[in-house]
């Protein structure tokens, strides 16, 4: 991994040594957010790294465990647009966002998160229901896998799958951002939906049965 800082435009460029290999470089810059230090990184094809953490140090040292082979160069230029989507959903996440993204995983794990990514704001679903939708074959272990691999939080929403009490389980980010995220989600969407005070009683996240369009 070679870490660099730059001010160049993201370029996929040639080896020294081999003419005919592309060099992989992510640019990557740090923010803050309501739920802490909030780091982008992408490439040329699009957000590859959403990492969530206390500290700059730390949310870069996680970047350069999860791509070891890959050019990392700080570049606020190039994610800035990018990193204030990224922080202004997380501190007000209205209609959702969208950015194009660099799914970097295994065949099963990016449709994983393709799957969770039709997951509506405001909507929680099980493991299990995950699963089905995927697949009679597939199983809640392989959906959990799957989720605590993805490097990109928030976008890729794997905080929106809890157990099927209801529990939150695991998150890579914090177990408490994630029930932030949720809480933060439940509200905007009751926003949306002018919900009354005559809801009796309604639970503010909305378990209803979601079907994929």
């Amino acid at each position: 991994m070679n870490l660099m800082i730059s001010e160049t435009p993201l370029l996929r460029t040639a080896g020294a040594t081999h003419a005919d290999v592309a060099v992989d470089v992510l640019a990557y810059a740090t923010g803050e957010c309501a739920l802490g230090r909030v780091l982008v990184a992408r490439s040329v094809d699009g957000v590859c790294a959403i990492l969530i953490g206390a500290d700059h140090d730390e949310l870069e040292a996680d970047l350069a465990a999860r791509f070891p082979q890959v050019t990392l160069v700080a570049n606020e230029a190039v994610v800035r647009d990018d990193l204030a989507k990224v922080i202004r959903f997380v501190d007000e996440p209205a209609e959702g966002f969208h950015l194009a993204l660099d799914m970097r995983g295994t065949p099963l794990q990016r449709r994983v998160w393709e799957k969770l990514r039709a997951i509506p704001v405001g909507r929680t679903v099980t493991y299990m229901e995950l699963a089905r939708w995927m697949s009679a074959l597939a199983s809640a272990r392989v959906v959990a896998c799957a989720c605590a691999a993805n490097p990109i939080a928030v976008a890729i929403p794997c905080h929106r799958v809890v157990r099927s009490d209801d529990d939150p389980a695991g998150y890579r980010w914090g177990i408490e951002r994630k029930r932030e995220l949720i809480r933060k989600e439940a509200v905007a969407l009751k926003r949306r939906h002018h919900f009354s005070s005559s809801s009796h009683g309604r639970s503010m996240v909305d378990r209803r049965p979601f079907k994929e369009s």
